[in-house]
């Protein structure tokens, strides 16, 4: 099984580490199979797969049971699950709780906190409760009004972290890396800030939205790698396959062998 200390050391020789965001248990066994280094279970889970308005509805219960599913796929990867929101935002006493409840109920390795460089004390106490922690910070929907920046998602033209705000983003990720976070997920990095965080610390500072080679790893919701997106049927998307129009044109095979009075293919 990946190991935090494996992490640092691929950090040190150059290596790249691969995490893939992963909510159910056949994904997680495939991503797992590939022998990517960290799965994650991303609290986006509502929005990108169920449908659901609001990236802040998820709850704790609903982050548990795919954490469960996640966790029973997975076997040699580093397994890494998000807060939702509330818990880090009502302080270091319900954090602690928290992430307690995502290793005792879920099993997970580590916990992943949003945010966190507003919340140095929570990170503390979590890693002090003997629980690793991987901390979020840099440009969100959340903070970007707090740097000044205007916030974007689409693909290939991310916000970008401006280069007068490097010393800044150094300073948190050193922050970071003393209240005890034993991982960094640099959100939004850019070519100029994320190489001088990555150079800042010692531990490895990963990226997804807004990221690139220039981190120490990468991180990427699978449904995206693959174009599972009801979206690329009409829209080709740019990722490693199109899932969706696989899975459009199969189903519609289905639905015409049915129709047709035609025996259906792997059923009786």
């Amino acid at each position: 099984m990946t190991t935090l200390p494996e992490l640092a050391a691929m950090k040190r020789a150059g290596r790249k580490s691969v995490c893939v965001v992963a909510w159910d248990y056949q994904m997680a066994r495939i991503a797992d199979r590939v022998g990517v280094d960290v799965v994650s279970v991303g609290d986006t889970v509502g929005i990108n797969l169920w449908g659901q308005p609001n990236p802040l509805e998820i709850t704790m219960e609903q982050m548990l049971v795919v954490a469960q599913a996640v966790r029973r796929g997975v076997s040699g990867a580093l397994l890494s699950c998000d807060f939702p929101f509330g818990p880090l935002q009502e302080g270091p006493r319900e954090a602690v709780r928290a992430a307690i409840r995502l290793v005792k109920e879920a099993g997970v390795d580590v916990v992943k906190l949003d945010g966190a460089a507003d919340h140095l004390g929570a990170v503390s106490a979590v890693r002090d409760a003997g629980i690793p922690v991987f901390a979020q910070f840099g440009i969100t929907p959340q903070t970007a009004l707090r740097y000044g920046v205007t916030y974007s998602a689409t693909p290939g033209r991310e916000t970008e972290v401006p280069p007068e705000m490097r010393d800044k983003l150094v300073a948190e990720a050193k922050a970071l890396e003393a209240a005890g976070a034993s991982l960094l997920n640099f959100t939004n990095s850019g070519p100029v800030v994320g190489p001088a965080v990555v150079d800042a610390v010692s531990i490895p500072v990963l990226g997804g939205h807004g990221g690139g080679p220039w981190l120490d790893g990468r991180i990427r919701m699978a449904t995206a790698a693959i174009g599972y997106a009801a979206s690329g049927i009409d829209d080709p998307p740019d990722t490693y396959a199109n899932v969706a129009r696989i899975s459009y044109d199969a189903l519609t095979a289905y639905a015409d062998d049915v129709r047709s009075g035609r025996q259906i293919r792997g059923g009786r």
